[in-house]
């Protein structure tokens, strides 16, 4: 059976709220309460504009089964647009069946038909199907860059100190 591939929009919700609460697990996050995770997915998707969609899902069987979660950034040094694929998730039940190949075709038709030059992601070190995933895809892995993050305290000492 194919999957099916599209950008969420608010009708998408639930499934989105279904799969942010298995990324918690899986990214070994505290579990989400659905609820919340609802609430949250109602937000955004009734927030996003509709010229940068943040959210494709993939569906396998009528079941939502993956998800990728994108931002669209304007120019880098080479004067080109880049997606950065902040996660892509695969539930359980639906992996060996084509569906992060699928989210991962569907962005980069997207890329190519909206004149956007790359996609950039990260993974975590400790994730050794996504490295393997995104290898067999052709990735090239930089080391030229460090991850780094500003959060909560860090935030506000930020604020604070401008």
């Amino acid at each position: 059976m194919a999957v099916d591939v599209r950008w969420a929009t608010t009708g998408d919700a639930a499934a989105l709220a279904t799969i942010l609460c298995e990324m918690a697990v899986h990214y070994r996050q505290p579990p989400l309460d659905h609820e919340r995770a609802l609430s949250a997915a109602h937000k955004w998707l009734g927030e996003e504009s509709p010229a940068y969609p943040h959210f494709a899902l993939a569906f396998f069987d009528g079941e939502v089964s993956g998800l990728a979660s994108v931002a669209i950034a304007h120019p880098g040094i080479d004067l080109e647009r880049l997606m950065f694929l902040k996660d892509l998730f695969v539930r359980g039940g639906a992996h060996n069946e084509g569906v992060g190949r699928a989210l991962i075709g569907f962005l980069a038709g997207h890329c190519l038909s909206q004149g956007i030059g790359r996609i950039d992601l990260t993974t975590e070190d400790w994730n050794e199907g996504a490295l393997r995933f995104y290898a067999r895809l052709g990735a090239e892995r930089h080391d030229q860059k460090v991850f780094l993050r500003l959060s909560g305290e860090a935030l506000k000492k930020v604020l604070a100190r401008s």
